[in-house]
Order: structure tokens, then C-alpha cells, then sequence
């Protein structure tokens, strides 16, 4: 179904006045899905250290409050992707919201390190597919540039909260440690907005279960979805590792730049992957999504490649710049082409896999990193990073070719 902005109620025959596709119902509810994550991990991690020194937790130890919450994703992604298919989109992401809600806020009351972690853990089982069923709801609900568009607008919404909440959930730590633990409690809001807002998704599969896998299976293993997987593998990877770990040290090492101006970096980066990401129903009229992959990768290629010969801490930033611009460019897009490779059946499951490949990529990021800096000192995480991104550059070129006969420019299909 095509929709030229949105039309409420359209997949019930009720047609209503037209709105901006920004500010289309549904993707205002989506956004509040997108947000709830990274409102997990940005919104809480400046208390990070409040909470160390209340629960008197070793500094070596304060990562696990990430990893207790992520390595659910990793887990779980999958599974809740078949749940959404047989069962129903709602059936998932409102159980998954309450949960995410209740044991995020109850953090906020654990009084040592052991029952921060549980909670954490039982929070990250409620956060461990959000991402994917935001995506996939946009899948099921706009299709072509329509879709290409509100995913764009969907990871803008994301790199913008990854640029406020850490101000939000700073401003809170200084009050108390505990108050921005207690930020989760806003999914109930999400909840409740899913159930009376959220437009009718498609009904759940009736296929028997075996058939479902089988056909699943086929859908994943179909040219280009491996392709797509591995890019989204390797993206993560370069971005847990040579950027979110080792920009930071380059900059205080190499330039003696402070943490606030580090931070400022960064934001940059999120910054230029929002405005990228927000144009992308401009570019997807005039490009094939698949050559906005196929430039994103060439684009981290150029950026990592030439951050470790900056001369300056500014053209560093200039390069992660030119890397939220690759950012903006290809996460979007590579979420839209999933979603509109996967029948509507298996649309749950499909994306649902990306989400563990990039729960693995965050992972092994900051590992293999580490042992490139071992090995190669700092020049060798960047310029192995670029040699990554150059090969999946150089693969996709080939496996997403598009055929002579594809649409061109102003089409806008995948």
C-alpha cells in the first residue's frame, strides 16, 4: 500500500484529512517505540558513575550495566520477530513497553550491584526488540519512498535522542542518582499510545509453524538479505569500536581535547546522521536505496581512513562528521530494504535477525578493536576499519547491483 502522506484509517476504509508524513500518527507513536532504548542506555549513562560510587561498584565493573542490558538483544531478537509474525505486532510491543517500563524503574530502588543487574537484565528482555518492531511497523504500514522517507525520519528521531537524552539524564543525576533509572517509566505512555493510537497491522500468520520457518529461512538466505546483514554486521563493529571507543581516546591523547568538547564531537556525529537521514525522501526520489548503501560504505571508508591522518582535532571531527553522514545514509535504508524484501508474513522475523546482527556488532566492536590497538597501535583500528568498510563497499557494488531494467530516477523504489 503506497500512501502519499498519511491518510488515518486508511487500512480501514475511513479516509480522514491528509498530514506531513513527520507528523503522521502512527510515526509519532513509532518514534516513542525508536526512543525507549536508547533513553536505556544514553538517558541513564551519565549517572553511570553516581551509581558506581552509591552501590560501591569497581570501575571495572560499571560496563556491565550496559551489557546486562544488551545481551538480551542478542538472545531474544529473533524469537519476539516470530512472536510479532504469528501472534501480532501489538501483542508484542505492548507486553515487551510494560515490561521495559517496570523493571527500568525499578531499577532506580536496587540497593547493591547483584539486583541493578537483574533488573537491568529483565529491562533489557522488555528492550530487546523495540528497535526492530519500530522498524517493522513502518515496514508493515508505508511502502516505496513513502517508506524509505519515514525511515529516515524514524533514525533521525533516534540520533536526536541520542544527542538529548545524555543532557536529560545528566541534569536528573544531579538531583539523584536513582531519578534517571526511573526514566523508563515513560514507555507506559508508549504503551498506552500503542494500544488506542497505533493503526491495525496486518493479521498474524495462519500458516502452520513449520512452514512459517521454512519459509522464513528461504526469505533470509535470499539474495540480498545476507549482503544486508553482513553491511549492518560490519557498520556496528567499526562504530562500537574505531569510532564510539577510540575517536575519544585519539582526541584526548593525540590533541589533549577535553571530555565536554569529546562530547560535543560526538553529538556532531548525530547531528549529521539526523539531517542525512531527514532528507532521505529527497534522495530516494532521485537514487536507487541501494546505491545510498553502496555511497554510505565509501563514505565511512573515506572518513576512517583519513581521521588517524588529521593534523587537526577539528578535522577529526570533521571526519565524524562525514561518518554520521554514512550513518544517515545507510541505517535507514538498509532497514527499509529488509523490510521491503520480507513478505508481510515473515516481515517480523526478517528484521528481527538484523537486530541480533547488530547487537553482535556492538559487541565484538569494542573486542576487536582492543585487539587491533594491541597489535597495530591507533592508525591500525582506523585504517582496519576503512579496510572493512571498503570491502563491504566493494561487495554490496556487486551484490546489490541494480538490473538494467530497475526504476530510475524519480521511482523510488528498492
Amino acid at each position: 500500500m503506497s500512501r502519499e502522506g498519511h491518510v488515518p484509517g486508511l487500512r480501514g476504509g475511513t479516509a480522514a484529512r491528509r498530514v506531513p508524513l513527520f507528523l503522521d500518527p502512527n510515526l509519532l507513536v513509532v518514534y516513542g517505540i525508536t526512543l525507549m532504548p536508547v533513553m536505556a542506555v544514553s538517558g541513564v549513562a551519565p549517572a553511570f558513575p553516581a551509581v558506581a560510587e552509591a552501590l560501591s561498584v569497581p570501575p571495572e565493573s560499571t560496563g556491565l550495566l550496559i551489557t546486562a542490558f544488551t545481551l538480551p538483544g542478542i538472545l531474544l531478537a529473533p524469537f519476539l520477530g516470530i512472536l510479532a509474525d504469528r501472534w501480532g505486532r501489538k501483542q508484542v510491543i505492548l507486553p515487551a513497553l510494560v515490561l521495559f517500563a517496570l523493571a527500568g524503574a525499578a531499577c532506580a530502588w536496587a540497593e547493591d550491584l547483584r539486583t541493578l543487574l537483574a533488573l537491568r537484565f529483565l529491562q533489557g528482555l522488555g528492550g530487546a526488540s523495540l528497535g526492530s518492531l519500530s522498524a517493522i511497523v513502518v515496514g508493515d504500514l508505508f511502502q516505496g519512498r513513502e517508506q524509505v522517507k519515514a525511515m529516515g525520519y524514524n533514525a533521525a528521531t533516534l540520533s536526536l535522542g541520542s544527542t538529548v537524552l545524555p543532557s536529560l539524564g545528566g541534569a536528573l543525576a544531579l538531583w539523584s542518582w536513582r531519578a534517571p533509572l526511573a526514566l523508563p517509566l515513560v514507555a507506559l505512555l508508549v504503551a498506552a499510545a500503542v494500544a488506542w493510537r497505533l493503526e491495525a497491522l496486518p493479521t498474524p500468520t495462519g500458516k502452520p509453524f513449520r512452514a512459517y520457518l521454512r519459509e522464513a529461512a528461504g526469505a533470509m538466505g535470499a539474495r540480498p538479505l545476507p549482503g544486508l546483514y553482513f553491511s549492518s554486521l560490519v557498520t556496528f563493529i567499526v562504530l562500537y569500536g574505531a569510532y564510539t571507543v577510540f575517536i575519544p581516546i585519539l582526541l584526548h591523547q593525540r590533541f589533549e581535547w577535553s571530555p565536554l568538547a569529546i562530547g560535543l564531537t560526538l553529538s556532531g556525529g548525530s547531528f549529521t546522521t539526523a539531517v542525512t537521514a531527514i532528507t532521505l525522501g529527497f534522495l530516494a526520489g532521485r537514487y536507487i536505496p541501494q546505491r545510498l548503501v553502496i555511497t554510505a560504505f565509501l563514505l565511512y571508508g573515506l572518513a576512517f581512513a583519513s581521521i588517524p591522518l588529521a593534523p587537526s582535532g577539528s578535522l577529526v571531527a570533521l571526519g565524524v562528521a562525514l561518518v554520521g553522514v554514512a550513518q544517515g545514509l545507510n541505517y535507514p535504508v538498509v532497514l527499509s530494504l529488509l523490510a521491503t524484501l520480507a513478505p508481510d508474513d515473515r516481515r517480523g522475523v526478517v528484521v528481527s535477525v538484523n537486530g541480533t546482527v547488530i547487537r553482535t556488532g556492538q559487541t565484538l566492536g569494542p573486542l576487536l578493536a582492543g585487539g587491533v590497538y594491541a597489535m597495530g597501535g591507533m592508525t591500525g583500528v582506523f585504517l582496519s576499519a576503512a579496510g572493512l568498510c571498503a570491502a563491504v563497499f566493494l561487495g554490496l557494488a556487486r551484490l546489490l547491483a541494480v538490473p538494467s531494467g530497475s526504476p530510475r530516477k524519480g521511482e523510488g523504489k528498492p
